[in-house]
């Protein structure tokens, strides 16, 4: 199956008014969610793993899961929160569309040094890359990506990163964060509006989309979020079933029981689809 390089997808939907969900996946049956909802929906979707998640499974067997897959509406393949050149480069090796170096912890030059180093490797070959200013941390202590706190995005840092580095997508930090919220997140609109003025009609990228309230959502959409990435939502709602299943059989068989928590990630697919504005526009 053909995969599109994400920033396809996301010019598509900044000058459309509508995001493109990610969804972090671990595995061929995470994988066949998103595509059956996608499908369903006619929906483009942008399918991710980070590097934690490559520790189960090499990026080669990744994207031959993702490839396998008959996606009918455009679908990207991503390297979320890559944390070195090492792993960028292997996943660029392996046929993914897109790839994110994450060194949003480091020092401006540093960061802008390393980004740019990546697009002069994957944009010949057609590869999406995505940066990260400002850092997004933690909402909770088990969320897998982040530090333990965040830093914001500045708006002037936002468009000389873009410019020198050549990047097609920039993850913002505007009070989102990584995790369960245990309390609403606050959103600084207006550092969200200074950014998308200081580069305008770029894709921008929000991380930590689980949780987040509806009318948050839009109106982030409305100031330049293209892309909105989804992944507590998704392990909660098979945690639940597996947890559900376990507490009422005395002994659970395993191959129904992770069939039926797989099956559960659907709704919360099929939710992140409708809420982004993505249906129907594949």
């Amino acid at each position: 199956m053909h995969l599109n390089p994400m920033v396809e997808l996301l010019r598509k939907a900044r000058a459309g008014g509508y995001a493109v969900p990610s969804f972090c996946v671990w595995g061929s049956a995470s994988i066949a969610v998103v595509r059956r909802t996608a499908n369903r929906l006619k929906a483009p979707v942008i399918i991710m793993t980070s590097s934690f998640e490559l520790k189960f499974f090499s990026p080669a067997e990744i994207a031959r899961m993702a490839k396998a897959e008959e996606f009918e509406s455009p679908a990207a393949l991503l390297l979320d929160h890559g944390d070195s050149p090492e792993l960028v480069h292997a996943c660029i090796d392996a046929g993914y569309t897109s790839v994110m170096l994450d060194y949003s912890l480091r020092p401006f030059n540093e960061n802008a040094g390393a980004l740019r180093e990546v697009a002069r490797s994957a944009h010949p070959l057609g590869i999406t890359v995505e940066g990260e200013l400002g850092h997004v941390g933690k909402a909770n202590s088990s969320a897998a990506e982040g530090d333990a706190s965040s830093t914001l995005t500045d708006p002037d840092a936002a468009a000389r990163i873009v410019a020198e580095t050549g990047i097609d997508a920039l993850a913002v930090s505007i009070g989102n964060a990584h995790g369960q919220y245990f309390r609403l997140p606050r959103f600084d609109f207006e550092r969200l509006e200074m950014i998308s003025k200081a580069l305008p009609g770029f894709p921008l990228v929000l991380h930590g989309g689980s949780g987040t309230p509806e009318l948050d959502l839009k109106k982030a959409i409305s100031l330049g979020i293209s892309k909105v990435n989804v992944a507590t939502e998704l392990v909660q709602a098979f945690k639940k079933s597996l947890l559900s299943q376990w507490n009422t059989e005395p002994v659970p068989w395993m191959p129904v029981s992770i069939a039926e928590a797989t099956e559960a990630m659907v709704p919360v697919v099929e939710k992140w689809i409708r809420l982004t504005g993505a249906a129907g526009k594949g």
